[in-house]
């Protein structure tokens, strides 16, 4: 563990109640899906509309959590949505059919995305002068817990049966719930005092918003190794299948190792739009890679996906360090949550579109959609640093309210 995570002990409360969470996630992600359309027989259609209809929902709701969260308290609100997330996870078990699928799906990722905005305040307050450090070692703890649910996960698609699935769901929902429970043994945080003016500052802050909308483009890119390899894989090269559980092996130990030592880089919102820019190039040079692997020996295109996702998980280390810089440096500190939860919309988009699109692109047109993408990924990064710029320049004259005294421990 870094040095600078050993003398916090909230710290280690957010890390270790992340670690259970992800857990649970990474059951999840890699199972969900299969446990409607295999288990609950849903067509996959309507479990990707009813997957659609709870992403667009989730948009809404994180912003307003988050603003809640500023307000009203950040622990409890985030011990709440967890408790949400995992009753609405044990409802899947009941699930029989569409609108049944669709009421819980929607209840899980609301509360997924309410959680997510809440949770930003207590970074805040407890990550000290970096809080960028601690979001960035949560996201390689992230990446180790969702391994270790992923490979729970395969057994569970590997028996196949009802039960074996509906243990799973019984396991996400308790992994959320013991997350809430270790994560009200952090002390309680007292909320800042709301600034005069505006209540809703974040979806007015038009410089703040041009960010959002530019590193939800880039997120585009989290879908390239999870959507379109595979997809690339399977359909156009005559790699090995087995290939891609070993491109998402490589860039999950990439992100766990380098993570945190890539945001230590990134300690300003100018260092965050350099980073910004870096990663399109490192995502433009993997997206003209990608394409080279089809019609080549079974070997050489093994080695040329490699290189490629090598690269691309540099980009992505990149971009996630700028956008957790930019996204905590130029957000106040009394309106964290709200902020952090209009951020948070440019990855749902990407989220809810960025599957499509790169199938579109990449699968359907094939080579000249790969160096479409990169182009898209690589402008998006030059736009960035004027962005940064701009934003910077509006945050700068607006003082912070004091901050309120920090409550009891509960």
């Amino acid at each position: 563990m870094p040095r600078w995570m050993l003398d916090a002990g909230p710290q280690r409360v957010l890390v270790a109640s992340n670690f259970v969470y992800t857990l649970g996630s990474g059951l999840y992600l890699t199972a969900g899906v299969l446990y409607f359309t295999e288990a609950v027989r849903l067509p996959a259609g309507q479990v990707g509309l009813g997957l659609g209809i709870a992403g667009l929902l989730a948009l809404i709701v994180g912003v307003a959590v988050g603003h809640l969260a500023d307000r009203r308290g950040a622990r409890g609100i985030y011990a709440a949505t967890l408790v949400v997330q995992a009753l609405a996870t044990a409802g899947f078990v009941l699930v029989d059919g569409f609108w049944p699928f669709v009421g819980a799906v929607c209840a899980a990722a609301a509360a997924k995305a309410a959680g997510t905005a809440a949770r930003s305040p207590l970074i805040r307050h407890y990550g000290g002068e970096r809080p960028q450090q601690l979001r960035a070692y949560l996201r390689a703890v992230t990446n180790v817990g969702i391994s270790l649910g992923a490979v729970l996960a395969g057994w569970v698609v590997q028996v196949g049966t009802l039960s074996a699935y509906q243990l799973m769901v019984a396991g996400n929902a308790i992994a959320f719930v013991v997350s809430a429970v270790i994560l009200l043994r952090l002390p309680s945080v007292a909320p800042l005092p709301a600034a005069g003016g505006p209540r809703w500052i974040a979806v007015r802050d038009r410089p703040y918003l041009l960010l959002t909308v530019l590193d939800g483009v880039m997120a585009i890119q989290f879908k390239v190794l999870t959507v379109a390899v595979p997809l690339w894989i399977v359909g156009a090269t005559t790699a090995p299948h087995w290939l891609i559980s070993a491109t998402m092996l490589t860039g999950t130990v990439l992100v766990v190792a380098f993570q945190v030592r890539a945001g230590r880089t990134v300690d300003s919102p100018a260092a965050g739009a350099r980073a910004y820019r870096r990663a399109g190039v490192a995502f433009l040079i993997a997206c003209s890679l990608l394409p080279l692997s089809a019609g080549i020996p079974a070997w050489a295109a093994a080695a040329l996906l490699l290189t490629a996702v090598v690269i691309h998980t540099v980009g992505e280390l990149w971009h996630s360090a700028a956008g957790f810089e930019v996204s905590f440096a130029l957000a106040p500190h009394h309106a964290t949550g709200q902020y952090l939860g209009v951020f948070g919309l440019g990855a749902g988009l990407a989220e809810a579109l960025g599957p499509g699109l790169l199938i579109t692109l990449c699968i359907t047109w094939g080579r000249p959609g790969w160096y479409v993408t990169g182009a898209m990924f690589a402008l998006t990064g030059l736009a960035a640093p004027p962005a940064v710029r701009w934003a910077h320049r509006h945050r700068a004259p607006h003082p912070e309210p004091a901050p309120a005294r920090e409550a009891s421990t509960a």
